[in-house]
């Protein structure tokens, strides 16, 4: 019988088996030409706005990226927080999302990997280094997570957005509406702009509420409440996460980004 201690290094080994496996499958490749300001002619007015303040117009177009989120995350309304860290490697070629979390739940530790890779989902949420609370996986869980793809494109990687799976709509002056076609998964989204031209909201019909263990159809939103100006970019520096329930909206994490890298080379180079 493993140890707990055993336990949990082989849920750890597992993911850091995935991220390796994942850069032997999608290494660098010799960046092509910059992103131009032509390559957005087909954006919605808004979205071209956003991806040339971002500071991508001139930059390769992403490949990867790693990003470290500090976060409060919330089981009810008006309790207190869970605080965590989590370390995401997403990969742009064939779209793939490796996040793990780690927090602390009432004194135990938590350790939380959701996988995203071949079009398939799993999310898993483990207590105290041994018993599994949240285990899942199948259609479901794999066609919300394509939304968490979109978002993390949208927010993360304004670079990627003339990605030729994204189908764009123009709303108006400050929206637009996007779809993501990732295999047998088609997911939508709209996304809200300020007078400034930053992405300040994106929400999203297609990512039921999960917390419960079933899949309870709501609207996903993740609000943008703070950007910054890091190496010549401009990005998201704060956010939030919330459902629209019926009793009304609940903010489920609030997120700090901490750093984020494009085009690395493995995960011993970030």
């Amino acid at each position: 019988m493993s140890t707990p201690v055993t336990r949990a290094r082989s849920l750890r080994a597992r993911h850091d088996q995935v991220v390796a496996a994942e850069f032997a499958a999608q290494p660098l490749t010799h960046a092509g030409a910059p992103l131009a300001a032509s390559d957005l002619a087909g954006l919605p007015d808004p979205v071209r706005r956003y991806v040339e303040r971002s500071g991508a117009v001139g930059r390769a177009r992403p490949q990867n990226m790693r990003v470290v989120l500090d976060a409060s995350m919330f089981r009810k309304p008006g309790q207190a927080p869970m605080r965590a860290r989590s370390v995401q490697y997403s990969f742009f070629g064939q779209l793939t999302r490796l996040f793990l979390m780690d927090a602390r739940m009432f004194g135990l530790p938590v350790r939380a990997p959701h996988v995203y890779r071949g079009q398939e989902a799993t999310f898993t949420v483990r207590v105290a280094s041994t018993v599994n609370i949240v285990d899942l996986r199948g259609v479901e869980i794999s066609a919300a997570e394509t939304v968490t793809v979109l978002n993390d494109m949208c927010l993360m990687a304004p670079g990627a957005l003339v990605d030729h799976r994204l189908a764009w709509t123009a709303v108006d002056d400050r929206s637009a509406a996007v779809t993501l076609t990732n295999g047998p998964h088609e997911v939508t989204a709209t996304l809200v702009f300020n007078d400034r031209d930053e992405l300040v909201d994106f929400w999203s019909d297609d990512r039921p509420d999960s917390s419960t263990g079933t899949f309870v159809p709501m609207r996903w939103s993740t609000p943008v409440t703070e950007y910054r100006d890091v190496d010549g970019r401009h990005l998201l520096h704060r956010g939030r996460a919330a459902y629209v329930r019926p009793d009304g909206p609940f903010t489920y994490g609030e997120f700090t980004m901490n750093s984020i890298q494009y085009d690395v080379g493995g995960p011993a180079q970030a």
